[in-house]
C-alpha cells in the first residue's frame, strides 16, 4: 500500500497527518476547525483516499496556521 506520515511542528501547530492512497474514502479528522474538516472528510471521501488528520494549533488567535500547516502536512505525506 502507498501510506505515509508527516509530523509537522512549529511554534504555532503541531500537525499529524497519515494518508493511504490504496484506501477506501475514510477519514479521521480533528483540527477544530469545523470547515476544514468537513472539507478534509470530503476530500477523502471522493477521492477514495484514507486521511487521519490531528492538529493542534493557535486558534485563539485565528484557524489560518492550523489550516496552512495541515495544507502542508497533507500535502507532504501525497507527496512522500
Amino acid at each position: 500500500m502507498r501510506t505515509a506520515t508527516v509530523e509537522r511542528k512549529t511554534t504555532e501547530t503541531k500537525i499529524s497527518c497519515t494518508v493511504n492512497l490504496d484506501g477506501e474514502g475514510r477519514f479521521d479528522v480533528k483540527t477544530g476547525v469545523g470547515f476544514f474538516d468537513h472539507m478534509m472528510e470530503q476530500l477523502a471521501r471522493h477521492l477514495q483516499i484514507d486521511i487521519t488528520l490531528r492538529a493542534d494549533g493557535d486558534l485563539h488567535i485565528d484557524d489560518h496556521h492550523t489550516v496552512e500547516d495541515s495544507g502542508i502536512a497533507l500535502g507532504q505525506a501525497i507527496a512522500k
